[in-house]
């Protein structure tokens, strides 16, 4: 073949990799040719695709840049087989709890994939208020969603993140690798021909709701009363209509007809001097929100020749959110620079600083302060305007106006007055030297830091309200994340074999404080200072660090190319356990094979066939401080608590064995790829807290104990159904499963179920030998052998004494579809994903069913006497069961059937679909271009969660709660609304 026959082609698939290829010019320019993936692994170690024997993915920065998101990991969604993005629906900042083949810990904050940029792990910390989602009466606060360090990533600086799924292919990374890795890249800065290269990308979008509950707006205020003659009527105070029922959050009063009655008039600021018109107002919750902007502008420049390599870059988004009031800045800075220093040294170095500034981030949960709870409690006939002077008449900032309730917050106080702000500034970066020893010898020296600082403050007014007096909290929150790694690496060649064989250590030091600070009560209103404090609650800092010291080894056989095996392992030594258990060691293998190699397969139809075969053992260690007795400090200064945690001097770590297989397949000249992986883990020795008498001065303690297996199969497809000259369409699928189970639970439990976590004392989180994590119980219907719902003689349902599993938190499948079209120069792409069952529990239904404000309440209204008969049976003396015929009134009747403690009738299947992103973008071409001295130009529009389809009745199925720092799926507990989003999009390069 003559070398001016070839062509160096490259080619990008699905934007997940990039191959170069040697192809002669008469291949045909519809195929596709073979693929030879380099993937960044465990250590930042770039590998071959086809040597690994474990299951990983790959997203290029265009895909991720392809929709524009608050938190750029929400892009990932969908993508990735295995992958699952969970927010809290809380706010802007939408923190992520991001696992990899389902949970795999008891804890259910312990089960998050590990964040790795540039090789550094990022600490998985997250700080929250301290208070829990539900706190209805409680006096207490609400969660607030602050991000984390993850979603202060500029997506603009990222190459590629890598996905790790299992522990085979991330246990080099110790006890943080146990549930998988996500690998993040930043861009280096090489550019071609070593000509400078400017980026310019900026952005505008708009968010609106997503989805509404079905409010009625037939029927008003009221609980079904009726006057002297007999009629259903309304009255704000007493009247001469009769009482007053303007005081209830129920909406079962008259229905909408034309008629007058006394109501609320907000320029008195109390009843009506005469009847007005009984009207509803459809949208006096909808219209509380706005559409919300974002900004983004981003500037890079980069330049490269033959020894050093530089890029830096500058972002700054401005985010106003769809709630009045709230929203974020933030800015990030970037530099990175890469410089030969001589033939046999190099020295990296990137730093990246964030800076997240917020005057008011919404606060999420059922409280009285929260705005989730005034949707709940706002009634039909009552407009919105009537809040909107916000402070009675010469009260300002002394009373607020809530004309029908005192408990409930006024929506402008929660949106204008109920501040929660945050100043956080992160500095991420490390510093890498390799040196070569000689040509097949190396070293490799790098030292990482994660810094976060975060001031936040929370203020709230005279006669809000949990604190009639007003509140006012100052937070100094502060954490250090320092790695440092050393790695010597020989590669050598000998025949047929390859030999790659490293060595190394790592040492890894953690510390965090907090000093929180609270005025609990003003002395004058509206001065939000600690030095006008009431009462004054301090809380200083206390000890919370830890140090994991590692040595670890690795080697990577090969033969021929058709045959390699990896053999990995690791040792460390953790502050957090004992001496006699601080040391642990877990070992991994795993091999490939290329059968098409191997069997001489090969052919023009069939490319190519791998086999991947991996096991691994991954240990973990436990919480900080859990060995000796630790006092706390009190809120009287000078004085300390004595601890509930009773110390577990012998703790072990947990231990993690995983065993995966999997095949990869490319046929049809590489136009259509397929892979399939199937694997199981183990988790024992898990770190478990149970409860204690309190006679002995502790109300729990910590212990070793219980065993979790998880099997899954995972599946993706890639083809390029057309690809010719003009027009190419890619199609890629996926689609995963996961089982989870409960092999063995703590002795001290004799069979009864271990609670792992509760949310508003009602839905419990129970593992069951046999069960599986995510299985959610509570109280429910009782039904007779025929399956009807059984009724008591009251006409109520009957109540059972025990609490029964309603079903389980995850659903049976997820999947996810993409799309992209190109025309020349005109590229569309869209993506679909979905789930396929899981439940989830919905307090916001509970309280509008109870209260008469959804679609389905209106059943039964008309009924003679205004009575509803329960569909089902009564159980008679005998043991038999007949017809229930039992009327009750009709608020009596849904305020039962939908009470808070039934779970089983406030939880809903969360099968769904998603048009979850898509996107048009045109390149101008090079006669309009060149003459402008630039590049390329990219002009785009963008959309993100455009169409659902759910059967869900509340905001979102992918629901969650934020509970203090901690995210909990399958269960809805003043969730937020969630965003449609559309933009437009324009990259210039110069």
């Amino acid at each position: 073949m003559r070398k001016e026959t070839q062509k160096l082609l490259v080619f990008s698939l699905l934007g997940l990799v990039s191959v170069n290829l040697a192809a002669q010019q008469k291949a045909k320019k519809d195929t596709v040719k073979g693929i030879d993936e380099v993937v960044v692994t465990a250590l930042g170690i770039k590998r071959q695709d086809k040597s690994l024997g474990y299951s990983t993915q790959t997203i290029k920065s265009e895909e991720i840049l392809k929709t524009q998101n608050n938190n750029w990991a929400q892009s990932l969604e969908g993508k990735v087989a295995g992958l699952k993005v969970q927010t809290a629906g809380a706010g802007p900042l939408g923190t992520s709890r991001i696992t990899l083949r389902g949970d795999v810990s008891m804890n259910m904050g312990n089960n998050g994939a590990l964040i790795v940029v540039d090789g550094v792990p990022l600490s998985d910390r997250k700080t929250g208020t301290g208070t829990s989602a539900y706190g209805a009466g409680s006096g207490g606060d609400l969660p607030i969603d602050y991000g984390d360090s993850f979603n202060s990533i500029n997506p603009e600086d990222i190459e590629s993140v890598t996905v790790l799924k299992g522990p085979s292919a991330s246990a080099l990374y110790g006890s943080r690798g146990s549930r998988g890795a996500i690998m993040i890249t930043t861009k280096s800065g090489k550019t071609k021909k070593g000509k400078i290269q400017i980026t310019l990308n900026s952005y505008t979008s708009f968010d609106s709701v997503l989805k509404w509950p079905d409010y009625q707006y037939e029927y008003g205020q009221g609980t079904m009363q009726k006057d002297k003659g007999g009629n259903y009527y309304y009255s704000y105070g007493a009247s001469a209509d009769g009482v007053n029922t303007g005081s209830t959050s129920s909406a079962f009063g008259p229905k909408f007809d034309g008629q007058y009655y006394f109501q609320y008039d907000p320029s008195v600021e109390g009843q009506s001097k005469e009847r007005q018109l009984w009207r509803p107002y459809k949208n006096n919750i909808k219209d509380f929100w706005q559409t919300g902007t974002t900004y983004s502008n981003s500037l890079s420049l980069e330049h490269s020749n033959e020894t050093t390599a530089f890029r830096s870059s500058l972002s700054y988004l401005k985010n106003e959110w769809m709630m009045p009031n709230t929203g974020f800045n933030r800015l990030n800075a970037a530099v990175s620079v890469d410089h030969k220093m001589s033939s046999k040294l190099r020295v990296g170095t990137k730093l990246n600083f964030s800076q997240t500034k917020s005057d008011n981030l919404p606060a999420t949960g059922y409280n009285n302060q929260s705005i989730s709870y005034f949707m709940i409690f706002q009634n039909p006939n009552v407009d919105l305007a009537w809040y909107r002077p916000i402070w009675k008449s010469g009260q300002e900032q002394v009373d607020q106006i809530h004309p029908f309730s005192s408990y409930i917050d006024n929506p402008y106080v929660i949106a204008y007055e109920n501040l929660n702000s945050t100043d956080k500034k992160i500095i991420t970066g490390n510093i890498n030297v390799n040196y070569q020893f000689a040509k097949n010898f190396d070293v490799a020296f790098k030292s990482g830091l994660e810094w976060s600082n975060e001031f936040r403050t929370q203020r709230r007014p005279w006669s809000s309200a949990n604190y009639l007096k007003g509140y006012y909290r100052e937070q100094y929150i502060r954490y250090l994340d320092l790695n440092n790694d050393i790695l010597f690496t020989y590669k050598n060649k000998f025949g047929d074999f390859g030999v790659t064989a490293s060595a190394g250590g790592n040492i890894r030091y953690y510390e965090q404080s907090m000093s929180d600070y609270r005025a609990i009560g003003l002395n004058k209103a509206g001065v939000y200072q600690l030095t006008n404090a009431i009462a004054l609650d301090n809380k200083l800092p206390k000890p919370n660090d830890n140090q994991v010291n590692s040595m670890y080894a690795l080697a990577n056989f090969s033969y021929k190319d058709l045959v390699f095996v990896d053999v990995t392992a690791r040792n460390d030594w953790s502050s957090t356990l004992p001496k006699h258990n601080r040391s642990y060691f877990y070992p991994s293998v795993s091999s490939s094979f290329i059968l098409s190699d191997i069997f001489k397969m090969k052919s023009d139809q069939f490319n190519f066939w791998k086999l991947r075969l991996s096991w691994s053992k991954v240990g973990n260690d436990t919480y900080n401080y859990m060995l000796d007795k630790y006092y706390e400090n009190s809120s009287f200064t000078g004085s300390v608590e004595s601890p509930l945690l009773y110390p577990n001097p012998d703790l072990k770590p947990e231990m993690i064995t995983n065993i995966e297989g999997g095949m990869d397949f490319t046929i049809l000249k590489n136009r259509l790829s397929y892979n399939i992986t199937a694997y199981q883990n183990n988790s024992n020795n898990q770190t478990i807290v149970i409860p204690v008498l309190y006679e002995v001065g502790y109300n729990k303690r910590i212990i070793n104990a219980g065993e979790i297996r998880n099997r899954g199969i995972e599946m993706t497809l890639n083809a390029y159904p057309v690809k010719n000259k003009n027009f190419s369409w890619n199609v890629s699928a996926n689609w995963s499963m996961n089982r989870n189970k409960i092999l063995s639970l703590p002795e001290e439990f004799h069979g009864e179920p271990y609670t792992i976590g509760s949310v508003g004392g009602v839905v419990y989180y129970n593992a069951v030998v046999g069960g599986s994590l995510g299985d959610m119980y509570g109280y429910g219907l009782m039904y007779s052998p025929d399956g009807q719902v059984i009724y008591g003689s009251d006409g109520l349902t009957a109540k059972p004494t025990e609490m029964k599993k309603i079903g389980n938190a995850y659903p049976k499948w997820r999947a996810g579809l993409q799309n992209e079209f190109k025309y020349k120069n005109i590229t569309l792409s869209f993506s679909f994903d979905g789930q396929y069952k899981g439940i989830a529990y919905s307090q916001s239904h509970h309280k509008m069913s109870e209260q008469g404000k959804l679609e389905h309440t209106l059943w039964g209204r008309d009924n003679p006497n205004g009575l509803i008969v329960g569909q089902g049976v009564v159980q008679n003396p005998d043991g038999s069961f007949s017809p229930n015929t039992k009327g009750v009134p009709v608020p009596t009747y849904y305020g039962d059937y939908y009470r808070r403690a039934n779970v089983e009738t406030n939880s809903f299947d969360t099968s769904f679909i998603k048009l979850r992103d898509a996107r048009i973008s045109y390149s101008f071409p090079k006669s309009i271009v060149d003459p402008l001295k630039v590049t390329d130009i990219t002009l785009a529009l963008f959309g993100r969660n455009l169409w659902m389809w759910t059967k869900f009745p509340l905001f979102d199925p992918e629901a969650a709660t934020l509970d203090d720092s901690t995210i909990t799926p399958g269960i809805e507990m003043g969730q937020l609304p969630s965003s449609r989003t559309v933009g437009i999009q324009l990259n210039v390069k110069f």
